[in-house]
């Protein structure tokens, strides 16, 4: 876990994302970068000189026969002394039973959303911590570009004034593979998503089409992350970003 704490204290910095006082809601998916974000948060508070909670919850999307076994979490959760929810849904159902979409992403992703901003109102939570990863932020900048026709990603902190929230997203300097690496060495207990749509989405797709790209261009996502940057697209160039100065 030690590259992963220096990720995620380096963006911390970067983006100001946690403050002393801070209660943070961790949503937990069951996935590795959800587990990897909350095992590094608990761990970061041991040094990095900052007063802050840590509560995590799991929605349980309700999708028909298929349900999902969060037991592993809440041992896990136990051990580590963190206060642990899970949330029944029918989000699963209202989008594939009742709705039948056929890009379900979308919805499900705002309805997620939603239940999560709810929870951190009733727990007190002031922030909402989602697992997002550097490899998530460039295939989101790559798909509202070339799907949407405009530049832009969601951002590594975001205050919801409709929910006097602030979600943060402390892995997003964090690549892939190393979660990937993390969650496998310290044996965390990844549950195995349920969703119909699950591994096939534009998502996906945008994410083949960057593995190729690095193949045969290696450093063509750090490029396109250094573009974000630089420019300071939705806040990626960090609490001290200043404009670049014209040359003559």
């Amino acid at each position: 876990m030690q590259k992963i704490l220096g990720y995620m204290r380096k963006a911390i910095q970067n983006y100001g994302l946690i403050s002393d006082g801070d209660r943070i809601l961790v949503g937990v998916s069951g996935g590795k970068d959800s587990l990897v974000l909350l095992e590094g948060l608990v761990l970061l508070r041991r040094f990095i000189g900052i007063d802050y909670e840590v509560v995590a919850i799991t929605l349980d999307m309700g999708f028909k026969d298929k349900k999902m076994d969060f037991s592993p979490i809440a041992e896990r959760c136990e051990k580590m002394g963190v206060e642990y929810r899970v949330i029944p849904t029918q989000i699963g159902e209202i989008v594939f039973d009742v709705r039948k979409e056929p890009s379900p992403c979308s919805l499900c992703a705002r309805m997620r959303r939603g239940a999560l901003h709810d929870a951190a109102n009733e727990l007190g939570c002031n922030k909402v911590a989602l697992g997002h990863n550097y490899d998530d932020a460039v295939e989101t900048f790559v798909m509202n570009l070339f799907t949407e026709g405009r530049i832009g990603c969601f951002a590594p902190s975001t205050y919801l004034s409709h929910k006097n929230v602030t979600v943060i997203r402390p892995l997003v300097l964090a690549p892939e593979k190393e979660i990937r690496r993390a969650a496998r060495k310290n044996e965390l207990p990844v549950v195995k998503s349920a969703c119909p749509a699950d591994g096939h989405t534009n998502r996906q797709k945008t994410k083949d089409f960057l593995a190729d790209m690095e193949r045969n261009d290696h450093g063509f996502k750090d490029r396109l992350f250094g573009a974000m940057c630089r420019a300071n697209v939705d806040g990626w160039g960090g609490i001290n970003w200043t404009p670049p100065t014209k040359k003559d």
